[in-house]
């Protein structure tokens, strides 16, 4: 809820643009916008799980993987951190104001 001593902050989205600069959104958590947020946030949480499932798999083994998948674990690993942390952050901002606009 909105009120004129608490205003909404815009809320950070689950990309960026094209120059890495972040994208926000202004509005009531509403519409198809936060709606597609949301659903790729979620994608991008079960992503993150997928590739840790699949880095513990291929680090547990008895072989030591190739510096290729070695490459490619530690690449996939970046980016889903680098999502998760973004999620984090963007709801972390939500949680925040909605406890102070109690």
């Amino acid at each position: 809820m909105t009120t004129e001593n608490h205003p909404q902050e815009p809320r950070l989205l689950p990309w960026t643009a094209q120059d890495g600069k972040p994208c926000y959104l202004i509005g009531d958590g509403r519409g198809l916008v936060s709606d597609l947020a949301d659903g790729l946030e979620e994608l991008q949480l079960c992503t993150a799980v997928e590739v840790l499932d699949h880095s513990r798999t291929a680090l547990n083994q008895t072989e030591p993987p190739a510096p290729t998948e070695l490459l490619f674990i530690t690449n996939r690993l970046t980016e889903s951190l680098s999502d998760a942390v973004r999620v984090a952050d963007s709801r972390g901002r939500r949680l925040d104001q909605a406890l102070h606009a109690t």
